[in-house]
């Protein structure tokens, strides 16, 4: 990720960020220092797989945790407050109508970082995200997608 690269993130975002950060500054680090300890008293170093293995996750966690830092200091965060109901934007919670199979669908738009498939919360840059900013209630939207074309009628816009 580059160093300076905008991460747009909604409140809950930041708060899930530093609890992850919280965790790893003052849980995982102890757990895996606890770990070194273990694998250095089983001697020689040069042969020994726990300290090999207990050195990556500490490398791991030391890089996830420069990751999360960064992310926080480049996060333009969206205010819920300021989410505009008649377009769809980022932190916008969309319901759908898959004109295709009928059924209704409802999409939170997040930014990248925040992206959860499987909660319905859709990055920006994907196509379905990118396809839905900007459109209004009532608009029929086809989206190109992977598996083919895509196409939504949006029935209502709100804040998450």
């Amino acid at each position: 990720m580059p160093e300076n690269k905008q991460i747009i993130l909604t409140y809950e975002g930041v708060k899930k960020i530093e609890e992850e950060l919280e965790y790893l500054k003052t849980v995982k680090r102890k757990e895996v220092s606890q770990k070194i300890k273990t694998a250095i008293s089983f001697g020689d170093l040069s042969e020994n797989s726990e300290y090999d293995e207990a050195k990556n996750e500490q490398a791991f966690v030391e890089g996830r945790i420069a990751t999360l830092e960064n992310m926080l200091k480049n996060a333009k965060i969206i205010d819920e407050d300021e989410i505009n109901t008649d377009v769809v934007s980022i932190g916008s919670t969309v319901k759908v109508k898959d004109l295709k199979y009928g059924d209704e669908l409802e999409f939170t738009i997040v930014g990248s970082a925040e992206a959860d498939p499987a909660k319905m919360k859709i990055s920006n840059e994907a196509p379905i995200g990118k396809g839905l900013l900007g459109k209004k209630v009532g608009d029929v939207v086809e989206i190109q997608v992977p598996d083919g074309i895509e196409t939504f009628e949006i029935l209502e816009i709100k804040r998450h």
